[in-house]
């Protein structure tokens, strides 16, 4: 029913197409031409998991019970060559391994993942606070390079809520960077927000589609050897402070008795 009502709302006034089913449950064998569409568009259910069985609807070699995982495989095969395909996907499913790693393996090979918008936390608060991301790739050849960008905040906003939600508007700015797909994203350029990895690099990372702004540093270091020696320095400034504190305290004794 709110599907139906969305699209009355934005003028499909007779919105007789819409089913209401699980798309899971057709094996994906029995998908042929006929079937094949030139986009999709859709921001597919995750962070659950499907019913005992749902997965031998599969190749065996993919089969899982998450869905997130079985929807990018099945829009994957439904779509044309050449075709397009634009979904929102949670963080699990980009550094996942298993038979992640086979999926996005399979995707890299079969389509151009072109680009990865990381969003920010909240974008689905209350419901959900799941990082999520929208992946961009074109069927019909292999990935060579992989642009991300890294959706901002808009000033003066520090998350997304219920009552405060993220707006179209403030993807101006990547509808500005994104430039045509025709000529390879030839007019993309690298900032703090946007870089570029290859091919090679993510094959390296076992197909770890989680790949970090290298515009940002970490500037708080993690090697346990350093940890351990700034913690050693801390309770030693800390024990010399006490006895400092202990010296005040016994002269000020001395001085009332």
């Amino acid at each position: 029913m709110l599907c139906t009502t969305n699209m009355m709302l934005h003028g499909v006034e007779v919105p007789s197409q819409i089913a209401h089913d699980n798309t899971l449950t057709r094996p994906l064998r029995d998908y042929g031409a006929a079937d094949r569409v030139d986009v999709i568009i859709t921001n597919p259910p995750f962070g659950g998991v499907e019913e005992p069985g749902t997965e031998n609807n599969f190749p065996a070699d993919v089969r899982t019970k998450e869905t997130a995982d079985l929807f990018l495989v099945l829009i994957k095969h439904l779509l044309k060559n050449h075709g397009r395909a634009a979904l929102v996907l949670p963080d699990g499913t980009l550094f996942g391994e298993g038979v992640k790693t086979r999926i996005k393996e399979q995707l890299l090979q079969e389509c151009s993942l072109h680009t990865i918008i990381r969003l920010p936390n909240g974008v689905f608060s209350p419901y959900t606070g799941i990082k999520t991301n929208l992946l961009f790739f074109t069927k019909g050849e292999p990935t060579r390079d992989i642009w991300y960008y890294e959706h901002q905040y808009p000033a003066g906003v520090k998350n997304y809520n219920k009552t405060k939600p993220i707006r179209i508007e403030e993807f101006d700015v990547e509808k500005a960077w994104w430039g045509s797909e025709a000529d390879g994203f030839a007019d993309r350029v690298e900032s703090e927000f946007a870089w570029k990895v290859s091919i090679d690099q993510v094959r390296a990372a076992n197909f770890n589609l989680d790949q970090k702004n290298p515009h940002v540093f970490d500037v708080q270091g993690h090697d346990p050897e350093q940890l351990l020696a700034d913690y050693a320095r801390l309770q030693g400034e800390a024990q010399a402070l006490r006895n400092q504190l202990k010296g005040i305290l016994a002269q000020s004794l001395t001085r009332t008795v």
